[in-house]
C-alpha cells in the first residue's frame, strides 16, 4: 500500500524558512516522481515543484521558483521541500503526492496523495 506522510509544517513569521518532508513507502521510491502541492482556504489546489526520483529532474511552478527548493533523500525514501522568504500568501495546507510519470505531476493529477500539513505565515 503506498503511504505518503507529510510533516514540517508549522505557524512561522513572514520572511523565515521552514522544511518540509514527505516520508514515502509501498513502492519503489526511485520509479517514481514526487510532487509538492498546496490549497489554501478558498483557493483551487496549486502544483508547486516536481521531482524524478529516477534522476533528480526537478520541475518548479513559477510562483515559487527560486524561493522553494525540492530534494530527496533515496536512502530515507524522503522527499523535502525547503521554503525560503515565506509570505503570508504561503499559508496552506501542503500535500505530497507521488506518480510514474512526470507528466501526471507537472499537469496535478498524481495518483497517490498523503494527508496534507499546514503551513500558516504570519505578518
Amino acid at each position: 500500500e503506498v503511504q505518503l506522510v507529510e510533516s514540517g509544517g508549522d505557524l512561522v513569521q513572514a520572511g523565515r524558512s521552514l522544511r518540509l518532508s514527505c516520508a514515502a513507502s509501498g513502492f519503489t521510491f526511485d520509479d517514481y516522481t514526487i510532487g509538492w502541492f498546496r490549497q489554501a482556504p478558498g483557493k483551487e489546489r496549486e502544483g508547486l515543484s516536481c521531482i524524478d526520483l529516477s534522476d533528480g529532474t526537478t520541475y518548479y511552478a513559477d510562483s515559487v521558483k527560486g524561493r522553494f527548493t525540492i530534494s530527496s533523500d533515496n536512502a530515507k525514501n524522503t522527499v523535502y521541500l525547503q521554503m525560503n522568504s515565506l509570505k503570508p500568501e504561503d499559508t496552506a495546507v501542503y500535500y505530497c503526492a507521488a506518480d510514474q510519470l512526470l507528466a501526471r505531476c507537472r499537469y496535478g493529477v498524481p495518483t497517490y496523495w498523503g494527508q496534507g500539513t499546514q503551513v500558516t505565515v504570519s505578518s
